[in-house]
């Protein structure tokens, strides 16, 4: 789904017009930003955790030459769903393999 989908969406469900739309995403997008930067996570109910996550540096090696190359510490984000969004996307299977690994191999893809 596109940004332009997705504000002729909000658009049309919630009744606004396309503009107030666009600048409900934007606004929306500001703050998660504005947050990550300044508490280094943000939470929404049903949907999951933005977090930052620091890695630290560590020894790699190229995989042209087989060279060893130092990759330096860096932060990176981090999105974990919630087991709500877990559910509703991937299904009962999903749960059921999680808890009991040998329950996936018996649920079979139609």
């Amino acid at each position: 789904m596109t940004q332009t989908q997705m504000v002729g969406y909000l658009a049309d469900k919630i009744g606004i017009s396309k503009k107030e739309a666009k600048l409900t995403i934007d606004e929306l997008n500001a703050l998660i930003v504005r947050e990550l930067k300044k508490e280094g996570s943000i939470r929404f109910a049903g949907l999951g955790i933005f977090r930052k996550r620091k890695l630290k540096a560590r020894i790699g090696r190229n995989p042209a030459t087989g060279e060893q190359i130092k990759i330096p510490a860096r932060t990176r984000l981090r999105f974990t769903p919630a087991k709500a969004l877990k559910d509703s996307v991937l299904g009962i299977a999903a749960a059921a393999a999680k808890t009991n690994p040998t329950a996936a191999k018996s649920v079979k893809k139609k």
